[in-house]
């Protein structure tokens, strides 16, 4: 199987010379995304020099526009005061590296992997410790997600019960997964 990119590939140079090795760069990176989607469209890059008189050198500003079916995606990497980005080179590997996270977000959603209106988690209360202001939901999963005091919405926290059915929002903190909001189901003992 040859290396030849199939999907229709444009690369423009502005403000700069056209450049053989950056197009060959450039090329060689559309065809790794498809690997990660094989129904692309088209391919549109663009390789422009932004000239700064406070910098030594170009900053080099990438944009990539990708056409996939029924809906495009765009990434426009400016410069701003990244070093890095002196060098043509890391400034294609950088846009490219963000298409291809939104490509396979793309593709995520595509294969029905992500639904677009996932409820929340759901679970239940396994460990209660009032005094202390805070809780653990078990996941129907089989995971322990900690919670606070602050966290509960609509109930009374002093009122939870161990094996409370919850749905809540689950979040990154500092020491691994949390529950931000927690709604109580079927209770009705609302703070009032």
């Amino acid at each position: 199987m040859g290396s030849k990119i199939r999907l229709p590939l444009q690369v423009v140079f502005r403000n700069m010379d056209h450049s053989p090795a950056v197009e060959a760069r450039v090329r060689e990176q559309a065809e790794k995304l498809e690997r990660f989607y094989d129904r692309i469209m088209s391919c549109r890059v663009v390789v422009e020099t932004h000239h700064r008189h406070h910098h030594k050198g170009n900053l080099y500003h990438v944009r990539i526009d990708l056409t996939v079916p029924g809906d495009e995606l765009v990434v426009s990497r400016e410069p701003a005061d990244r070093h890095a980005h002196e060098d043509v080179y890391v400034a294609v590997r950088d846009a490219f590296d963000a298409m291809r996270r939104q490509l396979q977000d793309f593709a995520r959603k595509q294969r029905g992997d992500v639904k677009e209106h996932e409820p929340p988690p759901h679970g239940r209360i396994r460990e209660i410790a009032p005094l202390a202001g805070y809780g653990v939901i078990e996941t129907s999963d089989g995971r322990e997600i900690p919670f606070t005091r602050n966290s509960v919405v609509d109930y009374d926290f002093d009122k939870l019960e161990v094996g409370d059915s919850v749905r809540f929002v689950e979040v990154e903190s500092d020491e691994g997964p949390a529950a931000s909001t927690v709604h109580v189901e079927g209770k009705q003992h609302v703070v009032g």
